[in-house]
């Protein structure tokens, strides 16, 4: 017999991914683990540089949404390539 209740039953929460095609988007908005996974940058290295004004800032939509512009992200990606390029130099 199942004794099991509702209760004991760990809560999941059903996460929608966000799919990596939508930097390719200009106007997307893009959570942190898409553009954690784009960047190559860790959440609190994110926050970090966002603080520090070496990020694009996020676009709050609400107090627990936070979204960064696919142009954005896809912009300060690119300016990492000539500054890469120079310190291997």
């Amino acid at each position: 017999m199942n004794t099991t209740t509702t209760a004991d039953k760990p809560r999941t929460r059903s996460v929608i991914r966000q799919p990596i095609e939508a930097v390719s988007l200009p106007d997307a908005l893009l959570k942190k683990p898409t553009v954690s996974a784009v960047t190559g940058l860790s959440g609190s290295t994110i926050d970090r540089k966002t603080a520090a004004g070496a990020f694009p800032a996020p676009i709050k939509l609400g107090t627990r949404c936070t979204r960064w512009r696919a142009a954005d992200v896809r912009s300060w990606l690119a300016a990492q390539a000539p500054a890469a390029a120079e310190a291997v130099a």
